[in-house]
């Protein structure tokens, strides 16, 4: 039961190191290949877990060239046009200059009705208001509506606007992120004083606090203090 467990937590341990390495891209948008290497990964790992009578190192040795194949394929991609080609493919033309591109939705065998479906996904219910769209080597379509169809922006308008930042999280859960409160040349005092004066007294009653790039303070108390 104890070796088990030992095992378990070892496996889980060199999988979830491994995913760390391979990014933190979400499922739907890895490429090939690396879907390929996270199923593997789990089968393998499950293996030994599942039956304590194959030795441990059988199932740490492919799960750990898998890693290092994956690392070696990324560096790859990164330094080589061709590689990354050949690798993860390129992405297809769909809409051209406001057509259908038939020969490519053949090759790719993506018919009309899947095309017509992400794009309402993309909110353009009507293909005649598509300029391009482009189907990545992820499997996700990219839509560049005609440009009477984009939505007006104020810079069509000529109109000035503020920077809009990020804002800067100062408390979770009654943890004050100090680090945050450098750099932005703040104190903990000073965040003290500004929640006394909604009569916070402690950091421990506040659930989120944040604060914007023009300087308001939002926060929010937890519930058994409101």
């Amino acid at each position: 039961m104890i070796l088990g467990i030992i095992r378990t937590l070892i496996l889980f341990s060199v999988v979830v190191i491994g995913l760390r390495l391979m990014g933190k891209r979400q499922i739907g948008k890895m490429q090939p290949y690396e879907l390929v290497i996270i199923i593997m990964l789990s089968a393998l790992a499950a293996i030994p877990m599942e039956n304590t009578g194959v030795p441990l190192i059988s199932g740490l040795v492919p799960i750990i060239t898998l890693i290092v194949v994956h690392v070696a394929l990324s560096e790859a991609t990164l330094k080589s046009e061709r590689t990354r080609g050949v690798i993860c493919g390129t992405p297809s033309v769909l809409i051209e200059n406001g057509k259908i591109v038939e020969h490519e939705l053949s090759r790719l065998r993506f018919n009309i009705n899947e095309l017509t479906e992400q794009l309402r996904e993309k909110d353009i219910p009507n293909i005649a208001d598509v300029e391009f769209a482009i189907l990545e080597t992820s499997g996700h379509l990219s839509v560049i509506p005609k440009s009477q169809k984009r939505p007006i922006i104020p810079e069509d308008m000529n109109l000035p606007t503020k920077y809009e930042g990020l804002p800067v999280t100062l408390i979770i859960d009654g943890y004050v992120f100090h680090k945050n409160l450098d750099k932005i040349n703040l104190s903990e005092d000073w965040l003290r004083a500004e929640l006394q004066k909604f009569n916070i007294k402690s950091f421990r009653d506040v659930l989120f606090a944040s604060i914007d790039c023009e300087g308001k303070l939002f926060f929010q108390p937890k519930s058994e203090v409101s």
